[in-house]
């Protein structure tokens, strides 16, 4: 192995420094301006950076999980992109001033004159909801420090007590990342709805969550290799499986949002139906659309053959494709409710992007340099490293 580790560039620092200002005045002219539509904006800021930040880190468990040895080299850069965990715990803060202005149930005249909301009530109250999102960061940032140290201590030593560890860790962290992103996807999200449910949303959200952390895993490698940080053994096959695994969980979304779509179709019922109904509503049709061809038609036809999958520029291509097309589907999920019969997309929007670019640069430069970007001393780097098909 020939990895020797370097320090990424300052200028990764600076220019997410800028784009991230850029973001924040957006969002910060937004809120004097339009609080009620900055508060939809962050929420929207906040649930994709969740799916990067805990997806990469069940990306991590779900290695050790399975013994996989392909993804060797790439665990460390998913280990660092879920290094945005702690910032989630800070970035929570602020949407408990907007709660009011996200959720119909918060708002206690509305539900003492309403039999659903009354009915729901024990579970959605501000005070246990705020107890569930404390739980579920507290989960994800106990997982991320344990997993992650026990992974930077191997570096040391090389010892296989760390993998071991990190199995069990893994082991019991899965039922617990499924529990938490569902409870996560109900509340943030499902809840902006309270009269409507379903109880395929958590996978939904699942779905669209490993998307997005296997799209930036993928596009952050490819940018490291060709930079010259990664192992110059790494070679164009080990990354087969991340295109393949971006190809065949896009799949799995599909088949989950066709399944959720064809029930409340087929069932007819009212307080199901005028969900969809409000993203087939005037502009919404058109965004309906786009998300079914940008998320599931381009991106199969693209990368079901099988040298696609090897083909390093078209996968540089289709990772942040896949990225925008997440971004697109929470958009769909999220601003309906705000915006009833026609869609919507002004400057307030566009803080989306920079805080989400800008943020991700810096945290993920400030942990890189923290640690060697490639766990060199773990048992499978090595068949890792020579993986071929």
């Amino acid at each position: 192995m020939d990895y020797i580790k370097k320090q990424l560039p300052d200028s990764l620092t600076k220019t997410g420094g800028i784009l991230l200002g850029f973001g924040v005045i957006i969002m910060g002219l937004a809120f004097i301006f339009t609080p009620q539509r900055a508060f939809f904006d962050y929420l929207w800021v906040y649930l994709f950076l969740v799916s990067i930040a805990v997806g990469s880190l069940a990306l991590v468990a779900l290695e050790y999980l399975v013994g996989a040895t392909w993804s060797t080299p790439f665990r460390r850069v998913s280990e660092i992109m879920a290094s945005m965990i702690p910032v989630l715990i800070l970035l929570a803060i602020p949407l408990f001033f907007g709660l009011h202005d996200l959720f119909h149930w918060t708002h206690t005249e509305v539900v003492e004159t309403d039999a659903i909301l009354k009915a729901k009530s024990p579970y959605l109250n501000v005070e246990f909801f705020a107890i569930r999102t404390a739980f579920c960061l507290f989960l994800w940032f106990l997982f991320y420090w344990l997993i992650t140290k026990n992974s930077e201590k191997q570096d040391i030593d090389g010892d296989v007590k760390y993998t071991k560890r990190n199995i069990t860790l893994s082991t019991i962290f899965a039922p617990v990342f499924i529990i938490t992103i569902t409870i996560a996807a109900i509340d943030w999200a499902m809840s902006l709805e309270p009269h409507w449910f379903s109880t395929i949303f958590g996978v939904y959200y699942f779905a669209g969550t490993i998307i997005a952390a296997l799209a930036a895993t993928t596009f952050a490698s490819i940018k490291l290799k060709e930079g010259g940080y990664m192992d110059s053994h790494l070679g164009n096959d080990s990354f087969y499986s991340l295109g393949t695994l971006m190809f065949g969980f896009n799949v799995f979304w599909a088949y989950i949002a066709f399944s959720q779509f064809i029930l409340i179709w087929y069932a007819d019922l009212p307080e199901e139906t005028f969900w969809l109904i409000h993203r087939w509503e005037g502009s919404w049709k058109y965004v309906s659309l786009a998300l079914l061809f940008f998320h599931f038609i381009m991106p199969f036809l693209i990368l079901i053959g099988r040298n696609a999958k090897t083909n390093l520029g078209l996968l540089k291509f289709m990772a942040p494709w896949m990225l925008v097309a997440h971004a697109l589907d929470l958009y769909w999920l999220i601003f309906p409710t705000l915006f009833k019969g026609s869609a919507a997309f002004g400057w307030q929007e566009l803080s989306f992007p920079f805080i989400v670019i800008g943020l991700t640069m810096i945290v993920f430069k400030m942990s890189a340099n923290k640690k060697n970007i490639m766990a060199v001393k773990d048992p499978k780097m090595e068949a890792g490293l020579h993986f071929h098909l």
